[in-house]
């Protein structure tokens, strides 16, 4: 294996030497004088500790710490500092520094830290491979959302995949329930088994028994053979029965006795056919309401209701709007041969400000007659359609305004995201869709201290 790698940066030749032959034997060390020289080093090689002084001609080390997580933000920072600059070490922590050490330094509790922190940083990275792993196996790649309300369903769905309770997926129209659906069987001992989806709105419900349940020969006029139902075509996997609420009592009553005794019976038929299906439904009404109004069977509802996963609608993520957005338009520009760059900011803000009455659905759809129609590089808000345009509300600080420049736009989304995130780069770059590097040379571009 590998041994890690430590730099070390410090003005003092005795005390820069000295910790290289303390650490030599462990790690592969590397050192530099000073800050430029070690920007060099880490543009050079894969460094994965910086150790540096904090008082140095030239670059100080907080200048170094800030421009070195500019460009590697994985990277991990150890700060050494006088006895007497304990202040400036606390502010090399708010600026990203993992720890620090005063001098002189004590070379059993370096090694004891350096030894911690890499640990740490190896049990971190196997966390996240292990969840890429997951997620591009079981599907949840598929879902696309970094806010708070879409990470609550992602936790969601990996405790509830493993069981074999009944799901109920609530949420508007457009929100994604069917991906989600697929997401559960995906991550659960079913997934060699099939995954059958019935959208029982698009269906009559003599049609839709015939489809759940199957028929035998003869059992109505055109029944000229034998029908598998889908709750038999499900058999070891998971049925998906989108718009449950639109069953009539009939059908419910079949569905639920389906559920309590593992069982169908086709219609035309009088024999059982043990079925293993795990039910997975969606809906976009209030099912409570339409038990309360006898619109819904009491005891199906308690059948389903055992673990509800409510999708929030696009206009309570907006986290996740620009990132829905890149992501559509990059799907685009492939279909359609494109290369569209992205959006103007004032773009952005228009669509971030929209409401979203179709959701998902309905954002993919603008996106693609956007690409397919747009004549520039960038699209922007003459590219956006009118009825969009017109209905979209104010939306947080920046305002959409006619007179700024896309530069002046840019700026305050910038200001907006780093103040939303108390200075935080990192979640101010995630909550603008770029990356630490982009935002580092948008901050000096624009000149945002």
């Amino acid at each position: 294996m590998a041994k890690p790698t430590v730099l070390i940066v410090d003005d003092e030749k005795s005390a820069r030497e000295g910790l290289v032959r303390a650490l030599r034997r462990d790690y592969r060390v590397f050192a530099a004088e000073n800050g430029t020289s070690a920007l060099e080093v880490l543009g050079s090689q894969n460094i994965d500790v910086l150790l540096s002084d904090v008082r140095m001609p030239g670059m100080d080390g907080i200048t170094l710490l800030q421009r070195a997580l500019a460009n590697y933000p994985e990277l991990t920072v150890i700060i050494l500092t006088a006895y007497g600059d304990v202040d400036m070490a606390v502010e090399a922590m708010k600026h990203g520094a993992t720890d620090f050490m005063t001098k002189p330094i004590n070379l059993d509790k370096l090694e004891l830290v350096l030894d911690r922190l890499l640990k740490a940083k190896k049990i971190e990275l196997e966390n996240e491979q292990l969840k890429v792993q997951l997620d591009n196996k079981y599907g949840l790649e598929n879902i696309i959302g970094r806010s708070a309300p879409m990470q609550e369903v992602f936790d969601t769905i990996r405790q509830v995949a493993g069981s074999r309770a009944t799901v109920l997926i609530q949420g508007e129209s457009g929100t994604g329930k069917e991906l989600v659906a697929k997401a559960i069987h995906q991550l659960s001992s079913r997934n060699k088994g099939p995954f059958v989806a019935v959208h029982c709105a698009a269906l009559s419900q003599n049609i839709l028994e015939s489809e759940l349940f199957g028929h035998e020969k003869g059992a109505f006029t055109g029944a000229m053979e034998r029908r598998i139902g889908r709750f038999e075509k499900a058999d070891g996997g998971s049925l998906f029965l989108d718009e449950i609420s639109e069953i009539d009592a009939n059908v419910q009553v079949k569905i639920l006795r389906a559920l309590e005794e593992r069982q169908v019976e086709r219609v035309g038929g009088d024999t059982p056919v043990d079925v293993d299906t795990r039910l997975i439904a969606a809906t976009n009404r209030d099912l409570k309401a339409m038990v309360e109004d006898g619109d819904f069977r009491e005891d199906l509802f308690y059948r389903l209701y055992v673990v509800v996963i409510t999708l929030p609608p696009l206009r309570e993520r907006q986290d996740d709007i620009l990132l829905l957005l890149n992501h559509y338009l990059a799907v685009f520009n492939e279909e359609n041969t494109k290369q569209i760059e992205g959006f103007t900011p004032a773009a952005y803000e228009l669509l971030a400000a929209y409401d979203w009455p179709g959701n998902i659905r309905e954002l993919r759809n603008l996106v693609e007659r956007m690409v397919v129609l747009a004549r520039g590089k960038v699209l922007d808000v003459s590219d956006i359609p009118a009825q969009v345009r017109e209905k979209a509300r104010g939306g947080g600080e920046v305002k959409v305004d006619a007179e700024l420049t896309v530069d002046e736009m840019e700026k305050r989304m910038i200001i907006q995201a780093l103040e939303k995130t108390g200075g935080n780069r990192t979640k101010a770059a995630e909550k603008l869709g770029i990356s630490r590097r982009t935002l580092h040379r948008k901050l000096n571009q624009y000149e945002i201290h």
